[in-house]
This record gives C-alpha cells, structure tokens and sequence, in this order.
C-alpha cells in the first residue's frame, strides 16, 4: 500500500512538531507537506513558486488550521471548495478555535471535519492519529477522475 500526502498547514512551529510526531506513531508522517500559512498552502496546491516541482495530484486530506498570518483557514478553505479541481479533497480544520461562528462558517463553507486541538499532550497526540488513521488509511478518496472533473 503506498503511503498517500496530506498537507498540513499550521504557522505554529510547536504544533507542527507535535502533529507530525503523532503521525509518525501510526506510520503516515513519511508524506506530509508543510505549508506555513494560507498563501503557502493555495502555493502547494496550484503548483506554484516553491511548490511549483512537487509530485503531481493532490493531497489526500489537508489538516488546516484556522489562524494563521497572512490568509487564514477560512479564505483558504473558501477557495479550495470553489475550485473544482480541488473541492473534493477532504478538509479538516485543526484549531484551538472554539468559537461556534468559527465551526459554523467553516460547515457552510464545505469543511469535512471540525477538530478542536485538545490542551494536554497526550489528548493532542491522540486526536491527530485518529484524524490521520481515518483520512489517510480508511477513508476512500474520490477517483482521480473527479480531480479533473
């Protein structure tokens, strides 16, 4: 089975850490894209700048955080969910946000999963193996075709 991308956007260097660590617990950190915030992750996604060589196809989930400097989540989730090529590809925010306007704009706005990032370690290791387990391994992703539908 080959090991599929996701793409986590997070500018927290420390969460970042972490949620790549939990990954690598259950074997799937050996794909993971970074991108530091918004503009870097649509950069990932469209192929562009630093992106611009990366492996062809798209991500098979993005964890997605919601605050971050220079484009949030909201707006990056707004424009992947209005492109075609991209609003198949499941979305998860993974914010410390609470906010119910927060959740329910992201629902309205096509999120697949809502997860708020637990306080204690441990709770936040466990929260994000179980998001990657699901995404990654037992999820089904739509076929390639509708990539390019």
């Amino acid at each position: 089975m080959s090991l599929k991308r996701i793409l986590l956007v997070e500018d927290d260097p420390k969460d970042i850490e972490l949620t790549v660590n939990a990954l690598e617990e259950n074997h799937l950190a050996n794909n993971i894209a970074i991108a530091h915030d918004g503009v870097e992750a649509l950069d990932y996604l469209y192929r562009r700048k630093a992106f611009e060589h990366r492996p062809p196809g798209n991500p098979v989930v993005i964890l997605l955080d919601l605050k971050m400097p220079r484009m949030d989540g909201m707006q990056v989730l707004k424009q992947i969910k209005a492109d075609n090529d991209l609003r198949t590809i499941p979305v998860v925010v993974l914010t410390s946000s609470r906010e119910s306007q927060d959740l329910e704009v992201c629902y309205r706005l096509g999120v697949n999963a809502y997860v708020v990032k637990p306080v204690k370690f441990a709770d936040f290791v466990e929260a994000v193996k179980e998001v990657g387990i699901f995404w990654a391994l037992i999820n089904e992703p739509p076929p390639i075709s509708m990539e390019t539908a």
